[in-house]
């Protein structure tokens, strides 16, 4: 009798223990967004106003500060790239973050796949021909050339994609020709605009949720930001208007805050990871008003059961743990963490005044690290109960050389199923 109790203990003990995750890390990989800066496809009307010095580059840039309601003492521009016409521009940063992150894995890091956060083809996206121009010569350059080389860290290497507003620009036939060219070109990988998918093949390991945040919020009233002199929220009273080829068009594209919720919930991941091009929360002071729709919409679903959201829109590093004091399922369980990582194509500076006063007006937004004005993207590892999240920046002298900024661990916080 004692054998067979001593027997079944045993098995027990085997089955608890191949419940538990293997030691080391369940995945890593790359999170970049904003990445489809490229000098051959600048707006038309940019490039007429474009100055034919750099002193006047200088001073537009300065011009621009000053209209945004930065701190006129914190003023630096952007790096420029004088255009072969003589004109200056502000210079893309997109073949050295894409040199920078094949670097890092091939150096301190792993990567086992990279998600993209959206505004993949900057300013107008895909156009379905509408420029004149082919799109598949867009995609070589913007998404193939730069992006391809990764696939070398693996044969199962994959670039799990979002649309953000910019992709959205032109038309949705512009959009769509985007979602098949990245469903059907290894290593990217896009199943419509919005989807889930386990990326290291194991649902119970790592989920990732996708969503489509432009087509969201273009089913709501959204204003335009404004800020005072010193940087305070301001209502403009002017409406944002989205593209009415934007708008939610099926149920699918409709209920994605109800999928999102559904999803998420019926999960057996022990890592739940949604992205999206909109974050909840950022530094730059221009897009709150979308920020706080954001957080009505996904803020509760992501307190309840998500463990990272993962953003881009504005171009810069930032991290940040939002304590979703508003949502009882979330007390008890660690904050929610928010990475922001625009910043792989076109710079963008901070706003101090604006980041100050959101931080007095929210007591439940903490503040780890934010960098404006620079090129970057980030790493996230995930061990079994922990997710080391490292923010990374690449010199504007274009070296493409990879220099770790800031790194911070977070606890696990989603309840596995």
């Amino acid at each position: 009798m004692r054998r067979l109790a001593a027997l079944a203990a045993l098995v027990v003990l085997a089955a608890c223990a191949s419940q538990r995750p293997a030691p080391g890390p369940v995945a890593e990989f790359l999170a970049f967004g904003d990445s489809g800066y490229h000098l051959d496809y600048l707006d038309p009307e940019d490039l007429a106003k474009a100055p034919a010095t750099f002193e006047g580059f200088v001073e537009q840039e300065r011009a621009e500060w000053l209209e945004d309601r930065r701190p006129p003492a914190e003023f630096r521009p952007q790096p420029g790239h004088r255009l072969e016409s003589g004109r200056w521009v502000p210079a893309s940063g997109q073949d050295a973050v894409a040199s920078a992150m094949r670097r890092w894995c091939e150096g301190p890091a792993t990567c086992d796949f990279a998600v993209m956060l959206g505004d993949n083809i900057y300013p107008d996206g895909a156009t379905a021909g509408a420029d004149g121009r082919d799109d598949a010569t867009r995609f070589r350059k913007i998404f193939f050339e730069p992006y391809a080389p990764l696939a070398a860290n693996g044969p199962g290497f994959r670039i799990y994609a979002a649309l953000g507003n910019h992709d959205w620009k032109t038309s949705r036939a512009g959009a769509m020709a985007q979602v098949k060219y990245l469903a059907g070109t290894p290593p990217f990988h896009m199943d419509g605009i919005r989807y889930r998918v386990a990326p290291t093949g194991d649902a119970r390991e790592v989920e990732i949720f996708v969503l489509d945040t432009h087509v969201m919020l273009s089913d709501h009233s959204i204003l335009d930001d404004a800020l005072t002199e010193d940087g305070r929220e301001l209502d403009s009273n002017r409406i944002d208007t989205p593209e009415p080829w934007a708008l939610p068009q099926d149920a699918d594209e409709w209920g994605q805050a109800a999928w999102l919720e559904q999803a998420l919930a019926g999960s057996p991941a022990r890592w739940k990871i949604v992205i999206g091009h909109h974050p909840i929360w950022s530094s730059a002071g221009s897009k709150f008003h979308q920020a706080r729709m954001m957080r009505r919409l996904i803020l509760p679903a992501l307190c309840r059961h998500a463990d990272l959201y993962l953003a881009g829109h504005e171009h810069t590093l930032e991290l940040y743990t939002d304590g979703c004091k508003d949502v009882p399922e979330a007390r008890g369980r660690p904050p929610l963490p928010q990475l922001v990582s625009g910043a792989a194509g076109k710079q963008r500076p901070l706003n101090s005044n604006f980041a100050r006063h959101q931080l007095a007006a929210h007591p439940e937004l903490t503040s780890l690290y934010t960098a404006g004005l620079v090129w970057g993207f980030a790493h996230v590892t995930l061990e079994a109960d922990q997710a080391t999240i490292r923010l990374l920046t690449t010199p504007d002298d274009q070296s493409g050389v990879p220099v770790l900024a800031y790194e911070h661990a977070f606890d696990r916080r989603s309840v596995t199923r």
